[in-house]
């Protein structure tokens, strides 16, 4: 069994990832304090255990509790969690910014934690989490983390936790830039005679194409642009059009900038006792 300490989007990506792979609905509990999203959960997964509070019942037997909780709420949660949580086997973190030490100072010492950083395509299946492990966490204990996760995505194993800070700056946010880009082609096809939805059509193909194009190649992606910029043609024109503008540049302090903002954040949690 597998509680989740919060019921929200990220929650309820996870548990219907699991499910698809051969779990049931009733190996879940839940703990969501808003009874509407209590209700939502049990029309979509008919069977699951909800509750509106973290009591013992609600996590007794369970091998993964997972803290699905904004950071905000993370202390509070854990501090709820402490008293019932030394017979749970991992304790899995998708609370942003939130360190392992810190978990631990409230969870009363327990120190059998796993942090992960997923992102949103995670709510379609197609996401990506980086994940951190505390040095007490066993083998078998990294792997049932690690499930929950492969459930809605890829996973990759960060040997430092600062690294997911790196993680957040560049998969964490990086879906937003992804639409930044998506926002500025559909603009430009517009200003260059396109209706809304035939440029909006064009933007996202073109995206989507790009990426299946990128994954089933072993070239790197420097090497996938030199063969699509002919000399004197009109991409090179476009590509020194962004050169000049510094969009490479950009983008690149722009992860960077995420980064040391969740760094930041993970001092600002930190604080709290």
């Amino acid at each position: 069994m597998q509680v989740f300490i919060g019921g929200g989007n990220m929650a309820t990506a996870l548990i219907g990832g699991r499910i698809a792979t051969g779990a049931a609905a009733r190996d879940f509990h839940v703990v969501d304090p808003a009874a509407a999203q209590r209700d939502a959960l049990a029309a979509r997964f008919p069977g699951i255990a909800l509750y509106a509070e973290i009591a013992k019942e609600a996590v007794t037997g369970a091998s993964v509790a997972v803290l699905a909780v904004k950071p905000q709420q993370a202390r509070i949660a854990a501090r709820a969690l402490a008293p019932h949580v030394s017979h749970v086997g991992v304790v899995l973190s998708i609370a942003a910014g939130i360190r392992i030490a810190d978990l631990a100072r409230w969870l009363g010492g327990y120190d059998r934690i796993v942090r992960a950083m997923p992102n949103t395509p995670a709510l379609v299946g197609a996401g990506i989490s980086g994940v951190h492990a505390a040095p007490d966490v066993s083998a078998e204990a990294r792997d049932a983390a690690a499930s929950i996760l492969r459930a809605v995505g890829d996973v990759v194993w960060c040997e430092r936790e600062d690294g997911l800070d790196a993680v957040t700056g560049v998969s964490g946010s990086g879906p937003a830039y992804v639409f930044y880009v998506l926002e500025a082609l559909e603009q430009a096809a517009r200003e260059l005679g396109f209706a809304t939805a035939d440029a909006r059509r064009l933007a996202y193909a073109t995206v989507a194409g790009t990426m299946t194009l990128a994954q089933q190649s072993d070239a790197d992606p420097a090497a996938l642009r030199a063969q699509v910029t002919s000399k004197g043609g009109t991409t090179e024109r476009a590509l020194a059009t962004l050169e000049q503008h510094g969009v490479k540049a950009g983008l690149v302090a722009a992860v960077k900038a995420a980064a040391e903002r969740a760094h930041e954040l993970g001092d600002e949690f930190g604080k709290e006792r």
